[in-house]
């Protein structure tokens, strides 16, 4: 079963823990408000980034990622 690593609402604020959070994690999923391609491109040298983009996030963020993701997981289907 994958390990899923989930947050939100980053606004390009990056954590150093968030390198031991993810640590053991399969993938990281961001539901939005990622904030800066700065922070989506540290997220995804951790582990696969999965995100959606939110209200605050530049035309270069939604240009990346989807406003609405749909995807399988392990016969799940995630929306």
């Amino acid at each position: 079963m994958l390990k899923i690593g989930l947050l939100s609402d980053t606004h390009a604020w990056w954590d150093d823990k968030y390198m031991e959070y993810f640590s053991e994690c399969d993938e990281i999923w961001h539901a939005g408000d990622i904030g800066s391609d700065t922070l989506a491109a540290r997220l995804a040298a951790l582990k696969p980034l999965r995100a959606v983009y939110g209200n605050i996030d530049g035309q270069s963020l939604r240009l990346q990622y989807p406003q609405v993701a749909h995807f399988k997981v392990e016969e799940v289907n995630v929306m």
